[in-house]
């Protein structure tokens, strides 16, 4: 005789829920009123903030485990199923995870009563209505999550092979111009194009949005991964043809050598590939990047000091240095000004090279407020300075993206007449490859610039643009001859009579000449034949904080 459902005891179901758990992706549970008794499939423990999968006190472990926002609503819900006949329970709330955050869940559950009406227990099921789906029903391909199970099998690393990741290029131009119905037509298309081109042995899924990822454990290289992009990208080519180039779009792959993984898990699978997807994007979209631990090292270490820059600007600019670099006169060598210089250094990597961070600033934008400091810096400074040398100048760098970004005329004439120095006092240098965009912004600023007195000095002259353009669009006041062509023109004479023209020819334009990085007694006697009215360089003098550099060059003369 079957036994009626109310004499299956919470013991009885928690023995089910053992039997069943392994082969369950949802959570199975059972609350025992009487005992004040919660079980839960073993493998909620890692996922969820258990205390344990079997626990009693009920009701304040559940509070330690459901989001704080939430835990009246499920308080309030229990407090019914005590006080009432209700035989059901079908809630939706948030626990939070190991990782303490809130995952969205859906609990249901029968509450079994004696025969008068006493609740018992209440055994049923907890899923994750946010989970990713194991398979993509329109593309026809298993997800991220299968693909996540299928990794987890490979726990002491995973076969020879590769790993590629493919994303459309620019899907959301698409859907904007022919509606989100093409764009899924064309994600269709491409899911059946990678798939035609797949080798025997290798499997295909949709990992996120616009992204595939091919998995290849059959012991072939990355070139043949790469010819299977290849051929991914040619079929994508002819039915951009065959629709009469109705749309336009390409493919972008990011290649990973499965014995490149350091940890065969898919967290880490997921974190290179799109690193390596990323990468291929970054580089012009339309190819495939094989991942680097090397590169990818790089990446961390670009990423973490994007953040150290933003954290101390956000705290006033700690770890930021204003460096000076004296500016010599090459008739009689005697000084003249300065240049400030930008420094940082921080606690995880010391101190920074300026080819590193800078860039950095100015890709984030960060180098306006930056730049802003430094040139309040460097204006304090030469006030300073005046007090010992009068004419005592300072030379101040600023961006091209300080110069599309801000309002970097007004603040140079503001920050100018707040500290009291005189703009004939000032120069504004602008390095020639940050003139590659200019526009009528950068010879507008210009022309203000130099209506109220402050020189302007084209930097970094001869690193491979010399566009000489630039001399009557902005008309600079001086042109600084870069350390590296400087130093060639010092020990090789072909290189010295180009130089020399250059020279010349600046000279003849009414323009003068500070030669940069003369780090040697020889360099200095050479160079000074073309003859240039500046120089710079360590032979010279070093860059140095403000103080060392008052008591070094100042003070001591």
């Amino acid at each position: 005789m079957k036994p009626k459902f109310n004499e299956l005891t919470a013991d009885k179901v928690r023995e089910v829920i053992e039997l069943l758990s392994p082969s369950a992706d949802d959570y199975l549970y059972v609350y025992d009123f009487a005992e004040d008794l919660y079980f839960i499939s073993p493998h909620a423990r890692d996922r969820f903030l258990m205390p344990e999968y079997a626990f009693h006190d009920v009701a304040a472990n559940l509070q330690k485990i459901v989001y704080p926002e939430d835990f009246p609503k499920l308080r309030n819900d229990l407090n019914e199923i005590l006080t009432t006949d209700r035989c059901t329970h079908n809630l939706t709330y948030r626990l939070l995870s190991a990782e303490e955050k809130p995952v969205w869940i859906n609990c249901r559950g029968t509450i079994v009563r004696d025969e008068s009406g006493r609740p018992l227990y209440m055994a049923g099921c907890i899923n994750e209505i946010g989970k990713v789906q194991k398979a993509d029903n329109m593309s026809g391909l298993l997800g991220a999550s299968s693909l996540k199970l299928h990794l987890s099998q490979y726990k002491d690393g995973f076969p020879e092979g590769f790993l590629l990741r493919i994303g459309l290029d620019n899907l959301k131009s698409v859907n904007a111009r022919l509606g989100i119905e093409y764009g899924d037509l064309i994600l269709q298309k491409t899911s059946e194009f990678i798939s035609e081109c797949l080798l025997p042995g290798e499997k295909l899924y949709r990992v996120v949005g616009d992204e595939f990822l091919i998995l290849d454990f059959e012991g072939r290289k990355t070139e043949e991964g790469k010819e299977l992009y290849r051929n991914v990208r040619n079929k994508i080519r002819d039915f951009i043809m065959e629709k009469n180039y109705e749309v336009l779009f390409t493919i972008s792959g990011g290649m990973l050598d499965s014995q490149s993984v350091d940890e065969p898990t898919y967290s880490r699978v997921m974190k290179y590939t799109e690193y390596a997807l990323n990468e291929a994007k970054r580089l012009g979209k339309n190819t495939c990047y094989l991942y680097s631990a090397e590169d990818y090292q790089k990446f961390l270490r670009r990423r973490a000091l994007n953040l150290h820059l933003r954290q101390a600007i956000n705290n006033g600019f700690e770890g930021f240095e204003a460096y000076y670099q004296p500016l010599f006169s090459a008739d009689d060598h005697h000084l003249i000004g300065a240049e400030a210089l930008m420094r940082f250094h921080c606690d995880e990597f010391g101190m920074v090279s300026p080819g590193e961070f800078i860039p950095i600033l100015e890709e984030t934008f960060l180098i306006v407020p930056a730049g802003r400091w430094i040139m309040h810096e460097a204006l304090k400074m030469c006030r300073d300075v005046q007090k010992y040398i009068p004419d005592f100048k300072i030379s101040i760098n600023i961006s091209h993206v300080q110069i599309l970004r801000s309002s970097i005329g007004r603040e140079i004439l503001a920050a100018i007449n707040e500290y009291g120095v005189n703009p004939k006092c000032v120069t504004i240098e602008l390095t020639e490859s940050g003139l590659l965009e200019t526009d009528t912004r950068f010879t507008t600023l210009w022309s203000h610039l130099k209506e109220a007195g402050i020189t302007l000095a084209l930097d970094d002259f001869g690193t491979g643009y010399s566009n000489f353009h630039y001399f009557t669009d902005l008309q600079p006041d001086i042109v600084k001859i870069d350390r590296s062509f400087a130093a060639k023109a010092a020990t090789d004479e072909f290189e010295f009579e180009i130089l020399s023209l250059f020279s010349k020819m600046i000279h003849e334009l009414n323009l003068k000449v500070c030669v940069e990085g003369v780090e040697t007694a020889a360099e200095l006697e050479k160079l000074c034949q073309l003859p240039p009215e500046y120089l710079q360089g360590f032979f010279l003098g070093r860059p140095c904080p403000k103080a060392q550099f008052i008591e070094q060059f100042v003070e001591s003369k």
